[in-house]
């Protein structure tokens, strides 16, 4: 990543990622819908210069002005958002050139599209329902193709040794 570029991370959670951007000369920027989370990254990375926004990751690409070099979302709204509605909007915001890079976990085989659990909360809440969209390397690879992006790759990365054995689905995509 060249000095000076502007990144942008949907989902950005507790900053980690977005600190390790901003050590590498990048103009940093951070999204998420979790306030606690925003906290925690201010608290822990303010010194680095990032710019964090507390909002939905589709909201902060209609609304921002912006453009990017740059997007990345670590098991974070690429994976959470209808990608009909957040690919069009990512395209949108990234230079000619930029990259689109995202992770979350694999999908279950057998089980695509959108998918839908229950987080629980505390005792006297309803759990939440949250939504998430899961699809096989080829799909994905696919759903950025109908939305403007080249050179699409997604691939599944294996589990590291350990007793874990669920890899990692690692998509990339040029605008």
């Amino acid at each position: 990543m060249d000095p000076g570029a502007s990144v942008l991370d949907l989902g950005c959670g507790k900053g980690g990622n977005l600190a390790h951007i901003t050590a590498l000369g990048a103009r940093a920027v951070g999204v998420d819908v979790s306030l606690a989370q925003l906290k925690a990254a201010e608290a822990r990375w303010s010194d680095t210069g990032m710019v964090l926004h507390h909002t939905e990751a589709t909201r902060f690409l209609a609304e921002s002005g912006e453009h990017f070099d740059a997007v990345f979302s670590v098991f974070g709204a690429a994976w959470f958002t209808d990608p009909a509605v957040l690919l069009p909007a990512i395209r949108q915001r990234l230079r000619p050139g930029g990259v689109l890079a995202f992770s979350h976990r694999p999908p279950i085989e057998g089980c695509y599209g959108c998918q839908a659990s229950y987080i629980n909360r505390s005792e006297d809440e309803d759990p939440l329902v949250v939504k998430r969209w899961d699809y096989e390397p080829e799909r994905w690879e696919a759903l950025l193709t109908e939305h403007g992006f080249t050179v699409a790759a997604a691939r599944v990365l294996p589990a590291p040794p350990g007793p874990r054995k669920i890899g990692t689905l690692l998509v990339r995509a040029h605008a």
